[in-house]
This record gives C-alpha cells, sequence and structure tokens, in this order.
C-alpha cells in the first residue's frame, strides 16, 4: 500500500534549482558531454514505472530510460528493518532539466517521500552524451 511506504514523511532536501546548479558545477565543463546525469527512483508497481518512463520522453526531458526488474528493497524505517518490492527506473538527462525531472516524479509517484537521486555523469562515450544532450529539451 503507498501509504505504508518506509520513505513517507516530510522532504527536507536543498531545492531542486540549487541541486541542478550544483550539479552543473561539479562537472568537468558545460558542453553537452559535461552536463549528464543519471536520475534513479523506484516505483511500487511497473504499470506506473511506466508510465512516468512515456511521460518523461514524450516531454523530452529524458533520452533514455531503463525500468529494471522488481528488486527487494531493505531499509530501516520508525526503528524497523522493513522490506518492500520495488521497480528500479535509471533515467539518463540533462543536468539543466533536473528541476523538471524531479517535479514529474514527485507528482506521479505514490510515496510522499519517493526516492530521487541524481549523479553526476562525469565520463563516458562522447557521443552517446551528444545524443542525450541533442534528444532532450528545456
Amino acid at each position: 500500500m503507498a501509504s505504508a511506504h518506509p520513505f513517507a514523511g516530510r522532504l527536507t532536501a536543498r531545492s531542486t534549482t540549487q541541486l541542478a546548479a550544483q550539479l552543473s558545477d561539479e562537472l568537468p565543463d558545460q558542453s553537452a558531454i559535461g552536463s549528464s546525469i543519471l536520475v534513479l527512483t523506484t516505483f511500487p508497481e511497473q504499470a506506473q514505472a511506466e508510465a512516468l518512463a512515456r511521460e518523461l520522453l514524450t516531454a523530452r526531458l529524458a533520452a533514455c530510460i531503463q525500468i529494471g526488474a522488481t528488486v527487494q528493497s531493505l531499509y530501516h524505517w520508525r526503528g524497523q528493518i522493513e522490506t518492500s518490492r520495488e521497480v528500479p527506473l535509471s533515467i539518463k538527462t540533462r543536468a539543466a532539466l533536473y528541476p523538471r525531472v524531479e517535479e514529474t516524479i514527485r507528482r506521479r509517484h505514490p510515496y510522499e517521500l519517493p526516492e530521487i537521486v541524481a549523479v553526476p555523469i562525469s565520463c563516458g562515450l562522447p557521443a552517446y552524451l551528444e545524443w542525450i544532450a541533442a534528444e532532450t529539451r528545456t
């Protein structure tokens, strides 16, 4: 049940604008190659994960999204170790689009506090990273 998810609670992270700026600042340069990020999240159901992926791709907020096989998550929650089954997503996009990607995930996500983690891509096949930049738009 969505409301029983362990990450329900208050969001205390920095603003999405600050995070996007930090991600951009930490990258080696601001070219297409230096601005790619990987956004990680999970959903409780496959259909929800696919709906999010299609929305992000249609809006050109992501170049590619991989939906993984269901995994078992173990975590601390309210003084206990809990488990749940979740569907992981890996979203390839640009740092400048992070605020919009986060907003889309939060709007669609059934958890009050979903996992949304952005990781800068510091190295990669240049042609692939250029493709990410070409397939997304601000």
